[in-house]
Parts: C-alpha cells; sequence; structure tokens
C-alpha cells in the first residue's frame, strides 16, 4: 500500500479532476416535489452504501438522500467484491429509496431500473454508448473490446427502504486500470467528463425512471422498464454460462429478462431456466 500522502487532500492536487460542486448539485436537484431532499458530498468514505444504510436504521435520512464521495476506500461489489479508485476519477454515489407503493416481490426490479437510469442519463450526457450486462454491470467499448465501466449494488435498509449504490468510472486511465478487463468513460470516447453534469443526468434519469415505475405500482412491463431494460442489454441473445449458487453452472442462450427481472437461459437440453441470483459469464459466440 502507498504511504498516504498529505498533499493528496488538496483540492486542486489533480487538476484533471477538480471536486464535485456540492452546493450546485443541490441547486439543480433538489426540488419542491421531486425525489431528492438532500445530496451530501464527502471527501472520503469506505462504502457511501454503508454510510447511507447506517443513517436510514438511525432514522437521519429519508427517501430522496444521496450521499457521493469523491473516493471510496471500501466500495462494494456483488459478492462482497471491493470496488477501489483513485479520488475523484469516478462517480461513487447511493440514493436511499422507500417504494412503499410496490408489492416488495417487486423490489428485485431497483437494480436494474437504476442500470437503464444510468445507461440513460450517460448517453445524454456524457455522449458514450454503454450497454447493460445483467444484472447490474454497466459496460462501455474500449478498443472494439466490452469493458465493464461500472457497477450498481442494492441493499435493503430496514423493513421498508433500498439503498442503491453506483459506481462508475469517469476519468480512469489505462495504468489505473484495477484489472485489464475494466474500462472508464474517458477510454471510451466520452465527449464529456465533467462528473458534475454527469451526476446531475444521471440522477435525473433515476428520478424520471423510479417516478414512472413507481406510478406503476412497479410492474416492470406498464412502466416501461422491462423493455428498455431489455433494449439496453448486452446479455441478451449472447451465449453465457451462469455460475449459480452451491457450485451449479448452466450454459446456454440468454433469451429474456421476465417480470421478476430474472434472466432466462435457453440450455442445450431444450429447457428454459430463469436465473435469479448468480455470475454472468459471457462467452463469445462459439
Amino acid at each position: 500500500m502507498t504511504p498516504h500522502n498529505a498533499s493528496d487532500d488538496s483540492r486542486w492536487s489533480d487538476l484533471d479532476r477538480p471536486p464535485l460542486n456540492a452546493v450546485a448539485l443541490r441547486r439543480a436537484l433538489v426540488r419542491e416535489g421531486g425525489l431528492y431532499r438532500e445530496v451530501d458530498v464527502v471527501q472520503r468514505t469506505g462504502s457511501t452504501n454503508s454510510d447511507l444504510v447506517a443513517r436510514a436504521a438511525a432514522g437521519r435520512a429519508g427517501e430522496g438522500a444521496v450521499l457521493v464521495a469523491e473516493e471510496q476506500t471500501a466500495g462494494k461489489g456483488r459478492l462482497d467484491r471491493r470496488w477501489t479508485a483513485p479520488p475523484r476519477s469516478g462517480l461513487f454515489f447511493s440514493v436511499l429509496l422507500r417504494p412503499v407503493e410496490v408489492p416488495v416481490a417487486r423490489w428485485g426490479w431497483v437494480p436494474l431500473l437504476t442500470g437503464v437510469a444510468v445507461a440513460t442519463g450517460l448517453a445524454r450526457a456524457a455522449g458514450v454508448d454503454t450497454a447493460l450486462k445483467w444484472p447490474n454491470d454497466l459496460l462501455v467499448t474500449v478498443e472494439g473490446e466490452e469493458r465493464k465501466a461500472g457497477g450498481i449494488l442494492a441493499e435493503r435498509a430496514g423493513t421498508d427502504g433500498v439503498v442503491v449504490g453506483v459506481g462508475i468510472n469517469v476519468t480512469l486511465r489505462a495504468d489505473e486500470l484495477p484489472v485489464p478487463q475494466a474500462g472508464s468513460l474517458v477510454l471510451a470516447g466520452a465527449t464529456g467528463t465533467d462528473r458534475d453534469p454527469l451526476l446531475r443526468a444521471v440522477l435525473r434519469s433515476l428520478e424520471d425512471w423510479y417516478g414512472r415505475w413507481r406510478a406503476a405500482g412497479g410492474d416492470p412491463a406498464a412502466s416501461g422498464l422491462q423493455e428498455a431494460y431489455a433494449a439496453g442489454c448486452a446479455t441478451l441473445g449472447r451465449t453465457v454460462r451462469a455460475e449459480l449458487p452451491g457450485e451449479r453452472s448452466i450454459v446456454g442462450e440468454a433469451v429474456a429478462v421476465d417480470g421478476d427481472g430474472r434472466l432466462v437461459i435457453a440450455t442445450q437440453e431444450g429447457t428454459r431456466e430463469p436465473v435469479g441470483a448468480g455470475d454472468i459469464v459471457h462467452l463469445r459466440p462459439a
């Protein structure tokens, strides 16, 4: 581990990576009748998801609370994977949602909804094509290759809440990538990498999609969410291997995302198997 240098804390230690403007973000996002109630930006934390879950448990955060970190030292991915990146090189934030009008059985759509919102917002503000890998990875194309540039993690917060966390690599350079399969918006040729407008665009898109889904009682078809997810999902139509709990795996073609948000795989044995949780590997076409 590199020794911590006090100069790293200078707001302007990396001129390519200016800090977020918390005051401007609040002004743009918090409005009467809107979803967002508060937008907090912290310099450094372990995980915005853990912090927001704890705030909700202590009664210190309501629906529409947004927590953004300039640097996340113990960011969480699925399956307890770690997500770290240099300060101010990406967008790392969490939002507390309380979809009380929606049956809990449909809450599994929250991370998929967030994926659609992120992809929509980034297409608008970053000018970069993104695709979604089921269930919650954001893919970009770097030098003709599919790379992961972001991820989404939803966690329950008490009985009536869910915290959804998003991590997006924005200006991560090739020599900073945690693994060769990672990517970033700048490596994918994004026209806009200023994080303030990117974050505003993504959060406005999330507010829009969440509002539609909630108004439809969480119905993914009626809200247009199921169709939008399928349209942006790079997993559909691909041969995939699903690594399932209990060390089981199945190989087949990903043919649909069903009404419960599960990936439906048509296996070589001729069955259709819905997968609700697991690691999906995109296999090259045979």
